[in-house]
C-alpha cells in the first residue's frame, strides 16, 4: 500500500487527509492511504522516511517550506526561485534521497486569474513566510508590482511594516493577500491588522486561509464590498498538481 502525508507543526488546520481520503474513495484508488504526520523538528523527516518504506511523497506545510531545503537531494526550477517547497516526491527511503517541488504556486495563480481585473496592478503581500514567496512568484510573472508586508523589513526586501500603511497605499494597492496564519482555526478571532476602512468595492482581498471558510479577513472585505476569495481552491489545485507529481 502506497503511504502519503502532511509533516508540519501543528496539524491540528489541515484538510489535507481528508481531501486524499475522498480523492481515493471518489476515484476507486483502494491501493494508497494518506496520514499527517506532526513533527516537532524538521530533523525527524529522515526517520520519518527511512522508517516508513511505503511512504511515496510528502506535502510540506507551515513551519518547514523554507527549512526543509538542504534535506533535499535536489529541487525543480520553480521551488528554487520561490526559495520553498511544498511538495516532496520520495525516490530513495532506505538512502534517503528525497526531490522537492512547489505547487502552491500552480494553485495559488489559478484561482487567482479568474477574479483580477485590468486595474489590479499592485498587490499587498501580508506576511514574508514560505507561501508568500509562491505568492511572489506569481504576481511577478503576471506583471503585478508588489510589497511585502511584515514585522520586521530587514528579513526581506520590497517590504513595509504594517505600521506604514495608510490610506495612501490601500487605495493604490487594489490586491491585498494575506499569507500569515492569522484567522486560522483555532485562532478565528485574529486577522492582519490592516486599515480596513479605506477597502474599496475596487480591492481584492485574498486569504489563503481556508479554514475557516471565511475568515475576519474577508469579512471584514466584504463590509467594505471588496471582492474576496479564500484558499480552499488553491489547495484542491496544489493537492491535484502534487499528486501528478508522485505519480509521474
Amino acid at each position: 500500500m502506497n503511504l502519503y502525508g502532511l509533516i508540519g507543526y501543528p496539524l491540528t488546520h489541515s484538510f489535507s487527509a481528508q481531501y486524499f481520503s475522498e480523492k481515493f474513495f471518489r476515484e476507486n484508488i483502494h491501493d494508497c492511504r494518506y496520514e499527517l504526520f506532526p513533527i516537532k523538528d524538521i530533523s525527524e523527516i529522515e526517520f520519518l522516511v527511512k522508517n516508513n518504506i511505503d511512504l511515496k511523497g510528502l506535502n510540506v506545510t507551515i513551519p518547514y517550506k523554507e527549512i526543509i531545503i538542504p534535506f533535499l537531494a535536489s529541487i525543480d526550477n520553480t521551488a528554487k526561485e520561490i526559495g520553498a517547497v511544498n511538495t516532496i516526491k520520495i525516490i530513495d527511503n532506505k538512502n534517503f534521497i528525497l526531490h522537492g517541488y512547489n505547487t502552491d504556486a500552480f494553485g495559488f495563480e489559478e484561482s487567482f486569474k479568474p477574479i483580477l481585473k485590468k486595474n489590479h496592478t499592485k498587490a499587498l503581500i501580508l506576511g514574508n513566510g514560505g507561501a508568500s514567496k509562491a505568492v511572489a512568484y506569481v504576481l511577478k510573472k503576471l506583471g503585478i508590482e508588489f510589497l511585502f508586508v511584515t514585522r520586521n523589513k530587514k528579513i526581506i526586501n520590497e517590504s513595509i511594516f504594517y505600521s506604514d500603511l495608510n490610506k495612501e497605499f490601500i487605495k493604490s494597492h487594489l490586491i491585498i493577500i494575506n499569507t500569515t496564519p492569522l484567522g486560522m482555526y483555532p485562532e478565528t478571532h485574529t486577522a492582519p491588522d490592516i486599515p480596513y476602512h479605506f477597502i474599496s468595492n475596487e480591492h481584492i482581498l485574498y486569504d489563503l486561509v481556508y479554514n475557516p471558510s471565511e475568515t475576519i479577513f474577508m469579512k471584514r472585505g466584504i463590509e467594505q464590498k471588496a471582492i474576496v476569495k479564500n484558499g480552499l481552491e488553491m489547495l484542491y489545485l496544489q493537492a491535484e498538481k502534487a499528486w501528478t507529481i508522485w505519480n509521474g
